[in-house]
């Protein structure tokens, strides 16, 4: 059978619940944030953001907990084949918090969770003959279950030719040598975990820990000693991490100095959060390590990913891409506090987005109901009206999507906000306005509150959108302003995780030509915006297609893409539009509105139509705009 995977790693899978506010006690937190955890699940996630195909093996409660790991463990693109529903038992979970540079308080919840019940009966033969690589952490070594488990698997990985990893990951209260409040803890004296995990050393290709797991593993808190005994049991590569030293290599006898071993540079960085900093250290050395580095390489993208890794907040979610790394490699520190670069911080939201926000882009078919002055003004409108008929817009875009990836809306929360919650985890891309309808200059929604904070309401999967009627020739305080307001609305959605698409309209402002959009792009990237997603207005030549792309381009390579917004066009105009705009990538579809919605909700306000006919024809006309734009792609495609 091929190598289809490069690692599968098994283990602990959890929920981390890290606390916001840092500098204070756990007991002080008020808020936290949500992200995947434990030891094999973060590597699995931080080598596939490395170009490694992974995957992982453990067991998640039949929860929203356990959904949640698996739906993110899918963003992350890491192969849950392995990951298994346990009926009876809940997902793991954990609160951490960051209390200063040295102290990281945690809490383990873990008390029969659902992945201490991994069991033999979850290794399958041929999903092992998968891989290059097992790696296996050493908690699950500390119960008789789990341990049949990794054994199991290791067995069937050596047999099949692959090469084998251990984490030593040692925490103390999860061999139960200390109580629940030290879940902080790395090192309690144990000659019971000493002895099992001597056990099981030989069985590894390359062993990798701190100073103080080598001394557990060794039974000595004499770092070469503890060396020297595990090099007694294995054969093992041995990579000893030693903070802000590095850490070294020795694949054959232990020298009598630790600098001795081989090592890879390390970056004089500021230690925000050392939770974690030793999983995406693991995923930098396996990266090197499988791709065939020596040990200085794999060691060096081993340092560069612990380094990303103490620099911020959580544990998976500050683990790099491989485009992060080789930028970060290559360009060098520029300051120490690396969450605060933020050319570098560009790149990591840019290049990690599929981890947040999961679906196939690159086609965006968009049904915009977000529209809320033109729906007020029409005869029949009262709020409770407006909002159903929003609910019959859902209806139609979900019935044309039937499921299907690259569909998407744009709804609002204040007409249309039972739509907008009803459209949750449907699978369709949801864009969110926030701009006061048809204001100049700009202002936003009310209640996004004066610093944007509302926000940090919203689900994750919602688009911040904002729509600004802006033209080159504007006066600089104009221009001034509106960017101002751009960018508070920018760095908030930020803030909060959520991506943000930017609309412009200069044609409403003043006449344009083929350098209007691009001129406008510019000037919101020169005042450090960065839109995941470009709205445009059609454009009738290709020079100014061009214009408009070559611009983004040049100021951001990871942007998500382009839609084309409708201006209540006809289909035929719509048509010619798409013709000309789809000889370009990046412009990835349409998001319109009126075109499909504007006549019908006259009728149905107006009550000459119902909810059925409403529907029917509002499906229909999606349904056609859908198939002109997929024309016009496979058009120019072909013409290519």
């Amino acid at each position: 059978m091929g190598k289809t995977l490069d690692v599968i790693t098994i283990g602990r899978s959890s929920v981390d619940l890290y606390g916001t506010q840092v500098g204070g006690r756990l007991e002080d937190m008020g808020s936290f944030a949500k992200y995947i955890g434990g030891s094999p699940t973060n590597i699995a996630c931080g080598t596939a953001r490395l170009g490694l195909k992974t995957a992982v093996i453990t067991r998640v409660g039949d929860e929203h907990m356990g959904r949640f790991i698996r739906e993110q463990l899918v963003r992350e693109g890491v192969d849950v084949r392995g990951v298994a529903t346990d009926p009876d038992r809940l997902t793991a979970l954990v609160l951490l918090g960051i209390r200063d540079e040295t102290s990281f308080p945690l809490i383990f919840y873990r008390e029969n969770c659902a992945d201490m019940a991994l069991s033999e009966e979850d290794i399958d033969e041929g999903f092992i003959a998968e891989a290059r690589a097992v790696l296996a952490t050493g908690t699950h070594l500390s119960h008789p279950r789990t341990e049949a488990a990794v054994l199991k698997a290791l067995t069937l990985a050596r047999r099949h030719g692959a090469k084998t990893a251990l984490d030593i990951d040692y925490r103390p209260n999860l061999w139960g040598v200390a109580g629940h409040g030290d879940g902080e803890s790395r090192f309690v004296e144990s000659g019971k975990v000493t002895t099992k995990l001597q056990g099981t050393l030989h069985l590894f290709d390359l062993i990798v820990g701190t100073e103080e797991e080598f001394h557990i593993a060794g039974g000595t808190t004499d770092t070469l000693a503890a060396l020297r005994a595990v090099r007694a049991v294995s054969e093992a590569t041995l990579v000893c991490k030693r903070g802000a030293k590095g850490a070294v290599a020795f694949e054959g006898p232990i020298p009598d100095n630790l600098d001795a071993g081989q090592t890879g540079p390390g970056f004089p960085i500021e230690v925000f959060n050392v939770l974690g900093a030793g999983d995406g250290f693991f995923s930098g050395l396996l990266k090197g390590w499988l791709d065939g580095a020596d040990w200085p390489t794999a060691l060096k993208y081993a340092n560069a990913c612990g380094a990303f890794a103490v620099s911020r907040h959580g544990c998976t979610p500050a683990y790099p891409s491989l485009a992060e790394m080789e930028f970060f490699l290559e360009r060098g520190v520029i300051r120490p506090d690396l969450r605060n670069d933020e050319a570098l911080e560009q790149i990591h939201w840019a290049t990690n987005r599929q981890g947040r926000m999961g679906g196939d882009w690159s086609t965006m078919r968009v049904f915009a109901f977000d529209h809320r002055i033109q729906l007020e003004q029409m005869a029949g409108y009262t709020p409770a009206r407006g909002g159903a008929f929003k609910e019959l817009c859902l209806k139609a875009a979900l019935k044309v999507a039937a499921g299907r990836p690259g569909y998407g809306i744009l709804c609002d929360n204040r007409i249309g906000r039972a739509a907008l919650h009803a459209a949750s985890g449907t699978g369709l891309w949801i864009g969110r306005p926030c701009e006061w309808p048809g204001s100049r200059p700009l202002e936003l929604e009310p209640e996004l509150g004066p610093d944007c904070g509302g926000l940090q309401e919203w689900a994750r999967e919602n688009v911040v959108k904002v729509l600004c009627f802006c033209h080159p020739d504007d006066d600089a305080a104009t221009r001034r302003d509106q960017e101002a307001t751009v960018k508070r609305l920018f760095t908030a959605a930020r803030r909060n995780g959520l991506e943000f698409l930017l609309e412009v309209i200069p044609s409403k402002v003043a006449p344009v030509d083929d350098e209007t959009t691009a001129t406008l792009i510019r000037q919101f990237y020169a005042a450090g915006i960065y839109p995941d997603w470009w709205k445009l207005e059609p454009m009738v030549t290709r020079t100014a297609w061009a214009n408009a792309i070559a611009a983004i381009e040049a100021h951001d390579r990871h942007t998500r893409g382009i839609v084309v917004l409708g201006l209540d066009a006809s289909e035929a105009d719509l048509a010619a539009s798409f013709e000309v705009a789809a000889e370009f990538d990046l412009v990835r579809g349409f998001a319109i509105g009126r075109t499909i919605f504007g006549e019908v909700a006259q009728g149905w306000l107006a009550g000459t139509i119902d909810d059925a006919e409403a529907t029917d024809r509002m499906a229909e006309r999606y349904a056609r705009l859908c198939a002109i734009w997929d024309r016009a792609r496979e058009t120019a495609r072909t013409a290519l």
